[in-house]
């Protein structure tokens, strides 16, 4: 049974990823976005190693045989991630993003039940659409039909490459040998090699002032690293589909920064809140035969034990 610090993780993870894009909207237009991925991961790396060679004191040589799949991930998840979401806050409207952006955890529940065949149970699901619908009323201010009338524009566009691409990185890492935050490490260090030299020849004047270096000091080190190993650590523990459902806290997290900001809270989004955080509830329940209730194997949560990668 998954332990609670687990669920603990991909709330921390999600609430720092949260932080994340309110700061690179503010920073959106002093810095480019590959100026900005680059910096990220090029202080990301050196720290990403150090706590991995303190947590689970890796063996450097067996996790590089690993490296097309690191590669694969790094560019995935650390790359083509940060720039399509970092273009999308530059971009659009925040309806867009967000909008856009809610539909991760859906699309990384639906591959992973297509490709990796990880079943997800009848509550499971019904978490996933409660908490969905709790984002969607959030995000449209309590005008459900909004999300069919919204016209996305490149931004939007962006951010689907974004939920594309960072799915695929979520159903790609269960697969790795590699621990988790050796993993992380290895693949910043790869996103710092590639993209420095890119960054240094194609990229303008930095025009950050003060404050604004320390919000790049924060998306180095808070969804960089800290995310990123809480994210690894809490996929290889109870799979992609039930770790994705945490994304829908992400609106959530980001009308609470914007109250600490002084702007107001609706009882729309007091509602959304309470139907998101009721859907993560709902999908994170254990399952019956980790309750001690016997459950038949055909019915039984797969992927979603600690054996290790779903093949």
């Amino acid at each position: 049974m998954a332990s609670w610090r687990v669920y603990l993780f991909l709330v921390l993870a999600t609430l720092f990823w949260s932080g994340n894009y309110v700061v690179g909207n503010l920073l959106a237009g002093d810095i480019t976005p590959l100026q900005l991925t680059a910096i990220r991961w090029a202080v990301a790396a050196p720290l990403l190693i150090a706590f991995a060679t303190l947590l689970e004191k890796p063996n450097w040589r067996e996790a590089l045989r690993e490296w097309p799949m690191h590669l694969l991930q790094a560019s995935l998840g650390l790359v083509a991630f940060c720039l399509f979401s970092y273009e999308a806050l530059a971009r659009t409207t925040a309806l867009d993003t967000a909008l856009v952006g809610a539909t991760n955890p859906v699309v990384i529940a639906v591959v992973a039940a297509l490709i990796i065949r990880q079943r997800m149970r009848s509550s499971s699901i019904a978490g996933l659409l409660i908490s969905l619908l709790g984002v969607l009323l959030i995000l449209t201010h309590g005008r459900l039909l909004e999300v069919f009338t919204t016209e996305y524009n490149v931004g939007g566009l962006f951010m689907l490459g974004a939920v594309a691409v960072w799915s695929a990185y979520t159903i790609i890492g269960r697969t790795l040998r590699t621990s988790p935050v050796t993993s992380a490490a290895v693949q910043a260090v790869m996103a710092a090699v590639a993209l420095a030299p890119i960054a240094l020849a194609v990229g303008g004047p930095i025009t950050l002032d003060t404050a604004g270096w320390w919000g790049v000091l924060y998306i180095c080190i808070f969804p960089s690293v800290l995310s990123l190993m809480l994210w690894n650590i809490s996929v290889k523990k109870i799979g992609a589909a039930r770790a994705g459902i945490y994304l829908n806290l992400m609106p959530v997290f980001t009308a609470l920064i914007a109250l600490a900001m002084g702007a107001p809270i609706t009882l729309v989004q007091l509602i959304g809140g309470a139907l998101v955080i009721t859907g993560v509830w709902l999908t994170s329940r254990p399952a019956r035969a980790e309750r001690g209730i016997p459950t038949p194997a055909t019915t039984a949560d797969a992927g979603i034990s600690e054996r290790g990668p779903v093949r």
